[in-house]
């Protein structure tokens, strides 16, 4: 079984003359228990290229310490990461390797960096004993493993674990690359292990749903003392930075010392007036969060801008789907709709004769997420329109039939959607996604600013839209005008997707139309979700009266669906006619 644990902690810089100031009195804190020392040994690994360092996740294979085994650390905010852990073993968990597989995708894993740490640790505690945060001081040894290396000096026999591993794409199996047999048995090379590389630095963990505030509290302490955070967001990319340009080591136990022995956290600590550090500055990542994307200079520019964060997007979802996470599904649906539909509105920047094919699993990829969603939406919408119903019309077990309805669909939908994300379709559409990004099918457009050709395709998507939208209107009620009313809402979600890309270059009159389709899409989204919700409510009242339990509530939610759908048709004219006035559209170029 694999467990997750939300790790929120701040790294420092640390020497051998580094003494931890005393914290007590901080934020709570009323004593610091001595847990003692432990020596931990970690085998890290990724793709020959780092594939996953590139994003901040770190897998490793650790012994010693509590919590010994298999971890894959996931990025969720600077300073905050997921966790996820498994037990010991000698392959890397088929489920670890699962939630890596977007990122790695055909590559094999490999040893890539070996670390040793002795850690002394501390627990910070309120005077009733119950523990805050941890306090470490981390004394590390780390080295560059090369290809085909076994990490280097554990002082442990190496384990199956140890050599490389591949990950097929067809059903996501994991097995031993070739030679691992032989390689379990032979000693560190000296021609693939980089010179060691040693610091010492100090971690600071929030235990369980600690309040951040002790962090700060922390931070501020450590400021006055001198310590400063770490440059660095993990150990590994710290030994993967110091190592990148180290030679090969004639003798594997050389070692950079900058470390010593950690010392037992002082009750105080003086600092002059020219050893007062300035504040902690943000973070380079931080900075980078919060700062306005460049504006683009060409519309190619522009377009890939806005495909390279979708396709972002999408791999990092693909995780936080298999672990079920709230809202995970739609927004991967709604990343490959973005994608698929930017494809289709910049043709003039990119060819469609190569974008095309990819627009087509991108469509297949949507529709399977769809499943799940859909199923999402609808009992959501079910539920609340039965909480609505005063109590003496809810007749018969409606929660429970409902109840059961929904959990016979997840059960095959989630199955269904797992199988998917595990299959080579799904590998190859990310395949051809990176290397659309790596050599893009620019057309003569692409090389312009990009005011013009994305003001242009804006207004054909809305041009589009426009007839759609006539036609709903002039449609018959009943089916006819439900299925053009849906077809208007396709359109509409068109749209606002190509004026979202150009929103970096085109700047506010863009957003400002994304915004005004964005309503249309609403209204027409939620009348699309009535249409479906009466479906499944004729399909429960059909099951409820098989089993004898009446469908009369049912029933009622029907009429107020329909009764919901025709106000959106009412609502649907003065909506349109503020979403379609001429000023923003002249703005664009029309």
């Amino acid at each position: 079984m694999a467990d997750t644990v939300r790790e929120i902690e701040r790294k420092y810089e640390a020497d051998g003359s580094t003494e931890l100031p005393d914290l007590t009195g901080v934020a709570g804190v009323a004593a610091l228990a001595d847990q003692g020392t432990v020596v931990l040994s970690a085998t890290y690994y990724d793709t020959p290229d780092q594939r996953l360092a590139a994003d901040g996740i770190t897998l490793r294979r650790r012994t010693g310490g509590g919590d010994a085994g298999w971890h894959l650390k996931l990025p969720v905010a600077p300073g905050v990461r997921d966790e996820v852990r498994m037990p010991l073993a000698e392959r890397l968990p088929r489920k670890l390797a699962a939630l890596v597989r977007s990122r790695v995708r055909g590559a094999p894993l490999t040893p890539v960096a070996h670390l040793r740490t002795r850690r002394t640790l501390w627990v910070l505690e309120t005077a009733g004993g119950e523990p805050l945060a941890e306090v470490a001081v981390d004394d590390v040894v780390a080295h560059r493993l090369g290809d085909g290396a076994v990490p280097y000096g554990t002082g442990e026999a190496t384990c199956a674990a140890d050599v490389a591993y591949e990950i097929h794409g067809d059903a996501g199996d994991v097995a031993h690359a070739n030679g691992a047999a032989e390689a379990e048995r032979r000693p560190a090379q000296p021609d693939r292990v980089t010179t060691g590389v040693r610091w010492r630095e100090i971690e600071v963990e929030l235990v369980g749903d600690g309040d951040a505030g002790l962090l700060d509290a922390v931070d501020e302490i450590f400021a006055a003392a001198g310590i400063r955070p770490a440059g660095s967001a993990s150990k590994l990319a710290r030994a993967l930075a110091e190592t990148a340009d180290a030679g090969r080591a004639t003798d594997t136990r050389t070692v950079k010392k900058t470390g010593g022995t950690a010392k037992k956290p002082t009750r105080t600590t003086t600092t002059t007036a020219e050893q007062q550090p300035k504040k902690p500055k943000a973070s380079k990542q931080s900075k980078k969060s919060k700062s306005a994307p460049p504006t683009p200079h060409t519309a190619g520019d522009a377009v890939l801008a806005y495909i390279r964060e979708q396709v972002r997007t999408l791999v990092e979802l693909d995780p936080a789907v298999r672990r079920d996470l709230p809202d995970s599904v739609h927004q991967m649906r709604v990343a490959t709709r973005r994608l698929r539909s930017a494809f289709r509105s910049y043709g003039t920047v990119l060819d469609r004769s190569a974008t095309d094919p990819i627009g087509d699993e991108l469509k297949w990829l949507a529709g399977e997420l769809g499943v799940d969603r859909d199923r999402e939406v609808l009992v959501a919408r079910l539920r609340a329109g039965l909480a609505d119903l005063p109590r003496e019309l809810r007749l018969g077990p409606v929660a429970a039939r409902l109840r059961l309805w929904s959990q016979r669909r997840r059960l095959g939908s989630r199955q269904t959607l797992l199988a998917v994300l595990d299959g080579a379709r799904h590998l190859a559409l990310l395949e051809s996604l990176h290397a659309l990004l790596a050599d893009p099918p620019l057309r003569p457009a692409a090389a312009r600013p990009p005011a013009r050709p994305m003001g242009k395709a804006v207004l054909k998507d809305y041009r589009r839209l426009a007839g759609r939208v006539a036609d709903a209107l002039a449609a018959p009620a009943g089916p006819e005008r439900d299925e053009a009313l849906h077809s208007a809402r396709k359109a509409a979600k068109r749209v606002r997707y190509a004026a979202e890309a150009a929103g970096p270059a085109l700047g506010g009159p863009a957003k400002k139309f994304a915004k005004r389709m964005k309503r249309v899409q609403q209204l027409l989204g939620d009348h699309q979700d009535s249409v479906l919700a009466r479906e499944a409510l004729r399909d429960l009242a059909v099951q409820a009266h098989g089993a004898g339990e009446g469908g009369f509530s049912f029933g009622l939610l029907y009429g107020r669906e329909e009764a919901a759908a025709a106000a959106r048709e009412r609502e649907l004219p003065e909506v349109w006619r503020k979403a379609s006035r001429p000023g923003l559209r002249r703005k664009l170029g029309g």
